[in-house]
């Protein structure tokens, strides 16, 4: 390894949080479900949605077994639900494509429900020690910042920046899914957005933008995380609605949980275009 690598797996034995997912015991199924979970979404909400979720579905099968409807419930309030409904769909297809098992390569892994670049290669990576450039918001700041100098990384991967990534890439499987994984937890804990902790990088001496002089962001604009009063919280507590009933609710249950009116049903229809949310006779609504 070169001294950057070296430097950023001492780090991270010495630093990496006890995860899960992460165990030795951890199935790859167990991998791939934190990996959708963790999309957008803090580990702290994750750790109990996910312990719970692998009691009740510890493998493919499990879930596939299991109603859309029942992985939405159990989704609970991690955001996002589409995820539920893609992490089902991913079950019953590697339960009809796969025997059930988790597919290791990564054409296999890409070609599942959902699942994207960074995904397949995440889950090749960390379940089965394979060789593969990940790319995370966290990977790419820290790449942002000691390769090229930037605050932050542009909006999306760019192929470029992909083949940056590749060229930091140990030859070896195991070294190189080591390397992707303590990146991803540098950038989590120590080059974090909003307030770096410098001083307890192991490469900060070697951080173009540090050196530099933290270099403002130039790009585009970044988006903000604006919540309140968007369609988001809105589909969210029509959702929650449904999640948290026994029963299927009549229409008037879901016309007292949010105005404005307009706003309501056409998040209402997104929810039922999404497959998040059936309607029954009676104008009555259920999970699916």
């Amino acid at each position: 390894m070169s001294d950057l690598h070296e430097r950023v797996h001492t780090w991270y034995a010495d630093h990496a949080r006890v995860l899960p997912w992460r165990e030795p015991s951890a199935t790859p199924w167990a991998v791939m479900v934190s990996e959708f979970m963790l999309q957008q979404t803090p580990v702290a909400r994750v750790l109990p949605v996910f312990e719970m979720w692998m009691l009740m579905w510890p493998t493919p099968a499990d879930l596939a077994a299991a109603s859309s409807g029942d992985a939405i419930r159990a989704w609970g309030r991690l955001g996002y639900p589409r995820r539920a409904l893609r992490l089902h769909q991913v079950a019953t297809t590697i339960v009809a494509r796969h025997d059930g098992r988790v597919p290791s390569w990564h054409a296999d892994l890409r070609a599942l429900p959902g699942a994207g670049d960074y995904t397949a290669a995440a889950v090749a990576s960390f379940a089965f020690g394979q060789r593969h450039v990940v790319l995370d918001t966290n990977v790419r700041r820290v790449f942002a910042r000691v390769l090229t100098g930037s605050q932050f990384p542009a909006s999306t991967v760019t192929k470029s920046e992909r083949e940056l990534a590749a060229t930091l890439l140990p030859d070896d499987a195991s070294t190189a899914a080591a390397w992707a994984v303590g990146v991803m937890e540098l950038g989590a804990l120590v080059c974090t957005s909003g307030s770096p902790k410098c001083g307890s990088c192991p490469i900060s001496d070697m951080c173009a933008w540090r050196n530099n002089g933290y270099p403002a962001y130039d790009g585009p604009p970044r988006r903000g995380q604006t919540y309140a009063g968007t369609d988001r919280q809105c589909r969210g507590r029509l959702l929650a609605v449904l999640r948290d009933a026994d029963e299927p609710v009549h229409r008037s249950r879901l016309d007292v949980s949010w105005s404005p009116d307009d706003q309501r049903d056409r998040c209402l229809h997104s929810l039922l275009d999404d497959g998040l949310a059936t309607r029954l006779p009676g104008d009555l609504y259920a999970l699916p």
